[in-house]
């Protein structure tokens, strides 16, 4: 079967998924094609809770985030869920630098406060500091697996024709205005741009095709604890970079009744691949984040009551991939902060589709990192 479309999305996590509903907004003819099936947990967009706040030492990022929250709220008022979950946001540490991100928030417009760490310990109780602590108001959670169907079901019922158990095999540009992408169910794609939100797969797909640079895929482990007063307001969500870079926040539905605590190292997974990650949990790095919950956290239970493990796709500076090269647009947003502009970048991405853009030139494939 041939479908000839404006855009082919290869990928139906959060950023394709995002792509998908930016696109057929705009009136586009979409197919997404899938190789797992709907809401799978291979990739690094399923779970109930990741963060999204404002504060960023990046002037660029932090506006980034400001027009990702406005969408957020289209996207719940166009599919009727409700997907963020908004309780504040922390950031404290040696190394996360408060004052400075308090500096890049005043810039912006973004409300903040800078509080020392007894007000911050007195306002949030099981919660330890010992430096000023960044509070700004406007962070919490999303939703990522109700946010990927919401985003899905959005496209299709705008026309999108979303194929899961569907990977490619080979995509092969068509000179500068056509794509096909061959499926390895024996179906064939033609498009006039081919969006490539493939995660840790982006770089099997678009080797030899693309210059990409280089990509790290690493298996990254979180945990949920429980909350030794599960009446207790939920706190803020947390970033803290001491001598371990963690991140904490409620765990949504993953963290069960009682609203357990999701925590996480940010830079601790292994190196790994797309389809050779084993999905099993370090228990190094188990031990850690418990001493961490010990020292920091006393409020939590220091003993988890679930794990699992999600891919990153990192590039070396952590900025985003987002580029057009003839028919093809490299969708790699990723590394480990990308969850948070999901429905931005589904708009930026439709934008170099449709030629309305040039690329940010930082995410360009061209841009030094």
């Amino acid at each position: 079967m041939t479908a000839d479309v404006d855009i082919a999305v290869v990928g139906a996590g959060l950023m394709g998924a995002a792509t998908a509903w930016a696109a057929t907004r705009r009136g586009q003819s979409v197919v997404v094609l899938e190789q797992f099936g709907a809401g799978h947990d291979k990739g690094s967009s399923h779970g109930s809770a990741r963060i999204v706040r404002r504060a960023y030492p990046d002037p660029m990022y932090a506006r980034m985030t400001g027009r990702a929250m406005e969408l957020w709220r289209e996207l719940e008022a166009d599919s009727g869920e409700s997907l963020l979950r908004i309780v504040g946001g922390i950031d404290h540490g040696r190394l996360r630098d408060p004052e400075r991100i308090a500096a890049t928030l005043a810039a912006v417009g973004v409300p903040h406060e800078l509080l020392p760490a007894e007000e911050a310990e007195r306002r949030w109780p099981g919660l330890r500091f010992d430096g000023p602590v960044l509070f700004h108001p406007e962070a919490g959670t999303v939703d990522a697996a109700a946010a990927v169907t919401a985003f899905a079901e959005r496209a299709g019922a705008r026309g999108a024709d979303v194929r899961y158990h569907t990977a490619v095999r080979r995509i092969t540009r068509l000179g500068e205005e056509r794509v096909r992408l061959e499926t390895t169910d024996g179906d064939t794609v033609t498009a006039r741009r081919a969006v490539v939100a493939a995660g840790a797969w982006v770089a099997d797909l678009l080797g030899g095709l693309v210059p990409l640079p280089e990509l790290t895929v690493t298996q990254q482990q979180a945990f949920h604890f429980p909350r030794l007063d599960p009446a207790a307001a939920p706190w803020p969500v947390v970033v803290h970079k001491d001598a371990l870079s963690t991140y904490s926040l409620p765990g949504g539905r993953d963290g069960g009744p009682l609203d357990g605590r999701k925590i996480a190292e940010h830079d601790a997974g292994g190196t790994t691949s797309a389809d050779t990650r084993s999905g099993r949990v370090d228990p190094r790095a188990r031990k850690r984040i418990i001493a961490y919950v010990r020292e920091w956290l006393p409020g939590l239970v220091p003993e988890p009551f679930n794990e699992t493990t999600c891919l990153y796709t990192s590039t070396p500076d952590e900025d985003f991939v987002l580029d057009r090269r003839g028919p093809l647009v490299i969708c790699s947003p990723c590394s480990g902060h990308g969850a948070k502009f999901a429905p931005l970048i589904g708009e930026m991405t439709t934008d170099l589709a449709t030629d309305v853009t040039d690329p940010e030139p930082r995410f360009a494939l061209s841009g030094s990192r």
